[in-house]
């Protein structure tokens, strides 16, 4: 078999080394970032004369003779108005999900705790009968605790996501005042700090936790990684509490806005006199940072249990090769690392000069990291597996060469790039099918969704072309663990697709600033510029974060399978097939549920800002302010109230399932939740993508055919308008919620699967 040529002593030291380094890196673009003041001071000449960054470059203002220091000061009040809403929101929604966090915990354990009758005695272990394993009740509590751990970590990822974004939002305005370069890496620098954060804190809490977990376990292996299962399980739970309460946030203020402000009353977008303006600025951070860190998270953790569990009953737990065993986290340290010197190249070593560099440059970044994660990934490979061991594989060891595993690895983080791309091409204004969209508008809102509804069937052919090789190709290396580490692969790069990702909310809230602020028109046209860009890297995000999800789930799938010991999942057995059904229903279920939440919500935000366009005199003119917090206050209170039914659903229905129908059931009920809910994801993500870049191409008018359409406020914007908050509901709150509902019943089935194995099935068992 050969040992690996990297020492247990190697790894214990270099995980947690590449974890720091990626918090300190982190910390040191926030240093960088903070070097911009939101304040009215001047810089002495000698300090700008050493300035290499460009902090003192001359402004905008200053060269056209009209620099008020008003408009910084205005800045300053914007931004700390979106970081008290933002705030305030995540902390009352944080107060509800702990709730239910304490309650889910208790859950855990008496459901696992009760599998052995709450025994403390030493049981037979589940793969290998012959040696004894920790006791149930063990494995509950410590499953509890990992569950915990990785819901405060999600948690803690997501809030720390958003105070960056609502320091870096004014910051990246002001520096739109020096050129559309200074903005971008203000914005980008940004989204590395959370970038980098969450990758590291997310690789240091689950390397300390297995570490801690082992001193009570010691040899028992196989307990050790099903306990960590719950970690997973803890993520995933908060990021999709994150993500439906956040979307629904975010895209109710956004729709009353943009139907009144935009159509009704034919004023620019985030014009300061419209009421919904701070609650949509708000929306971004909570729902667009917040929850798509929480999201990621869930993946990252997921994927890494996946691997771990299996593992844990390969060759490397069976052998106890601690190296081999933690290959997965070896694997993210290498990407915490390629990120560094990928974020490098966007921020040092090139400059962006002009508004035409900005989509390519974040293009570069995904094709760098790519790049250099494959000879990473290579590397890892070769020093930390054995030449050749075996992988569980449904009751049988199945060998593998290190060579295939670096493959499968290999095989998700290209299939990754090329869902990205394929993304890019459906969404992004500068290729074909978004102008088709455009052109449709000319007929009309009702031509324009037929044709953005048809781009979204349409995009999900290669997606699922690249998800559906990825899985045969690893699967046929080395089983569900070849599927574990190619969704692991696919992440391994997500510093950057993070930074990648939360740039575009941060460009979207600097836009928003310029507008309230009452700067000029050039400085507008940049910050759009920054989000048009921002906006295509966003759907490239939520393809990755959907593809991972696919394989993810997979994974946890085989796992589960493994663990509740079905030997076999037989479509043809009605048991499995009546899973499947209701399986794939789910998610339109789960989508209609979402969708109405914001329609809803959209509906009280319509009302209240036509109220105060028809009772409060002088606000058209100017002269007096609207009620922002009424807006901002019916936008948390629906969000938090509309929240709790689809997350009830998705936690509830794996429970539910598998106590009364059982494990085939239930393994039915997740094979069909995949198949359906992957589908939905991607077209829902692309359609609205589409829709919104479409409107911002009309905007801009570019191109001569999009001068044809436009300008803002002709009826063929007004159409894209329509196309645009119809499909927001579909890529900001439906679309990426359900990677989290299809990640996480896998997950919380592979966690409770010991008991529903024991005391499962109750109706088939009456019967």
């Amino acid at each position: 078999m050969g040992a690996a040529m990297l020492s247990d002593l190697m790894t214990q030291i270099l995980i947690p080394v590449c974890a720091v380094v990626g918090i300190a890196f982190s910390l040191i673009q926030w240093m960088i970032v903070s070097r911009v003041k939101v304040s009215t001071e001047k810089q002495s000449p000698a300090a700008a004369a050493k300035d290499k960054n460009g902090f003192t470059d001359s402004l905008i203002e200053e060269e056209e003779g009209i620099n008020d220091h008003s408009v910084v000061q205005k800045c300053a009040e914007i931004q700390n108005a979106i970081s008290e809403g933002a705030t305030s929101f995540l902390f009352t929604e944080y107060q509800y999900v702990g709730i239910f966090m304490v309650a889910f915990a208790v859950l855990i354990f008496l459901f696992l705790g009760s599998v052995e009758g709450f025994s403390t005695k030493s049981q037979a272990c589940t793969y290998d009968s012959t040696r004894m394993c920790k006791p149930a009740l063990a494995t509950a509590a410590f499953s509890t605790i990992a569950f915990l751990l990785g819901g405060v970590t999600s948690v803690v990822s997501g809030f720390l996501g958003m105070k960056i974004a609502t320091y870096a939002n004014a910051r990246t305005t002001l520096e739109a005042r020096k050129g559309v370069g200074k903005a971008f890496i203000t914005a980008f620098r940004s989204g590395a700090v959370m970038g980098f954060l969450l990758a590291a804190n997310g690789l240091l809490v689950l390397y300390i936790t297995i570490n801690l977990f082992k001193l009570y376990y010691g040899n028992d292996w196989e307990g050790l990684f099903e306990s960590i299962t719950g970690y997973g399980l803890g993520g995933s739970s908060m990021a999709l509490f994150g993500r439906v309460g956040g979307g629904i946030y975010t895209k109710a203020a956004d729709v009353g806005a943009d139907l009144v402000g935009k159509v009704e009353r034919n004023i620019p977008e985030d014009d300061p006199r419209n009421p919904a303006v701070i609650a949509d600025n708000v929306g971004d951070n909570v729902g667009d940072i917040a929850g798509m860190g929480s999201d990621l998270f869930g993946s990252y953790a997921e994927s890494s249990c996946a691997a771990l569990v299996i593992a844990s009953i390969s060759s490397f737990g069976i052998n106890h090769d601690f190296t081999a065993m933690l290959y997965p986290l070896l694997i993210s340290s290498m990407g915490i690392l390629v990120c560094l010197l990928t974020t490098l190249v966007a921020t040092d070593f090139f400059e962006i000069k002009a508004v035409k560099d900005i989509e390519p440059t974040l293009k570069r970044q995904l094709i760098i990291s790519t790049i250099l994660m494959t000879v990473g990934i290579a590397i890892v490979s070769w020093v930390a597996l054995p030449s050749s061991f075996t992988i569980f594989n449904f009751g049988v060891q199945k060998e593998v060469k290190n060579w295939q595993l670096f493959l499968c690895v290999c095989v998700g983080l290209w299939a990754g790039l090329i869902i990205g791309f394929v993304t890019e091409y459906y969404t992004s204004n500068a290729y074909s099918p978004v102008q088709d969209v455009a052109d449709s508008c000319r007929t009309g809102a009702a031509t324009n969704v037929i044709f953005g509804l048809a781009l979204g069937y349409k995009s999900v052919i290669v997606p699922i072309f690249a998800i559906a090789i990825g899985i045969f190709v690893s699967f046929s290396f080395a089983a569900m663990y070849g599927i574990a580490v190619a969704a692991l692969g696919m992440l391994s790069t997500i510093a950057t697709g993070l930074a990648i990702d939360a740039y575009g909310p941060i460009s979207d809230n600097a836009g928003g600033i310029a507008e309230m602020a009452g700067m000029s028109h050039r400085i507008r046209e940049r910050t759009d510029a920054l989000d048009a860009a921002g906006n295509t890297t966003a759907a490239i995000g939520k393809g990755f974060a959907i593809g991972s999800a696919a394989l993810v789930s997979l994974a946890l799938f085989g796992a589960f399978v493994s663990r509740a010991e079905i030997l076999v999942v037989d479509v043809l057995t009605p048991k499995v097939f009546i899973g499947l059904l209701v399986g794939a229903m789910l998610p339109y279920w789960f989508s209609a549920m979402t969708m109405k939440s914001v329609g809803k919500a959209a509906l009280s935000m319509v009302e209240e800002v036509r109220r105060q366009f028809n009772t409060i005199p002088g606000l058209m003119e100017g002269t007096a302010r609207p009620d922002y917090a009424t807006c901002v206050k019916i936008s948390t209170d629906a969000s938090l109230r509309e929240m709790i039914p689809p997350g009830a659903l998705v936690m509830l229905t794996p429970l539910i399932v598998g106590i009364f129908f059982g494990v085939e059931t239930l393994s039915g009920v997740l094979a069909g939740s995949l198949v359906s809910g992957v589908q939905i994801a991607i077209s829902a993500s692309n359609t609205g993508g589409a829709w919104d870049n479409a409107k911002k191409y009309i905007e801009a008018g570019a191109s001569e055919h999009a001068r044809t359409l436009g300008p803002k406020g002709s009826d063929a914007h007004k159409a894209a308008v329509i196309g645009d908050t119809v499909g927001d509901p579909l890529k900001d709150t439906s679309g990426p919620s359900l990677n989290i509902l299809i990640k996480l019943m896998a997950v919380e089935s592979l966690v409770f699967a010991p008991f529903f194995a024991t005391h499962g099935g109750i109706l088939f068992k009456i019967l």
